[in-house]
Order: structure tokens, then sequence, then C-alpha cells
């Protein structure tokens, strides 16, 4: 079993940049792909960003893809996301994941059996 514990959320302006961060423990991160989802408030949490156990391929939700870049280092047990021209709509918890999902489920949660706290990202306008 992982656990997962993410950091770097916080307050930005819109335009601005954050670089979340999802530190592994428990098992090696390479034994896993990585998702971020999000949640704002009043709506259900919704896929961000994956990344393969290869590192080789990634997937992007339209709503972020030329924005964000999800990133991962193995040596370092962790993943990243790169968040840049941030807008109010991207406002919401953030959540890393770990799991196994085939070629054409990473967008799915129920992949991911493993699951961070979530961290805050507030974009003000």
């Amino acid at each position: 079993q992982v656990q997962l514990v993410e950091s770097g959320g916080g307050l930005v302006q819109a335009g601005g940049s954050l670089r979340l961060s999802c530190a592994a423990s428990g098992r090696p991160l390479s034994s896993y792909a990585m998702g971020w989802f999000r949640q704002a408030p009043g709506k259900e949490r919704e896929f961000v960003a994956a990344i393969s156990r290869t590192g080789i391929t990634t997937y992007y939700a339209d709503s972020v893809k030329g924005r964000f870049t999800i990133s991962r280092d193995d040596a370092k047990n962790t993943v990243y996301l790169q968040m840049n021209s941030l807008k109010p709509e991207d406002t919401a918890v953030y959540y890393c994941a770990a799991g196994l999902p085939s070629s054409g489920t990473y967008y799915l949660r129920n992949e991911y059996p493993y699951w961070g706290q979530g961290t805050q990202v507030t974009v003000s306008s």
C-alpha cells in the first residue's frame, strides 16, 4: 500500500503559477501510474492530469491542456503538477492518486485506489 501527501497549494492571483507536489511512501512510486484530480465546492471530483508508470505518456483534461504539466521523479518518490496561467475556475481542492489504470481509463476516479488528503488551490480574480 502507498501513502500520498500533497503540498504546494495556496492563494494566487489569476495568471499566476503554482507547483503542487505529491510525495509517496510505503511503496515505490514507480509501481503506479499517477493522477491529479480536483474538486470545487458543490461539484464532483474531476480528472485533471495523469502520467503513466514509465512517465512516457501524459494525459490532460481539456480545461487544463497547455497550462498544466504533470511530471514524476521516481528517485524522489514524488509527482508534480505545474500549473501556469491559473484562472479563478481552477479554484479547488487538488488530490493526487495512485493506481494501475489501463490506457483508456486514466481519467476515471475508481481506477485509483490510493488517494492523498488534498491541498487547496485558490485563484483570485
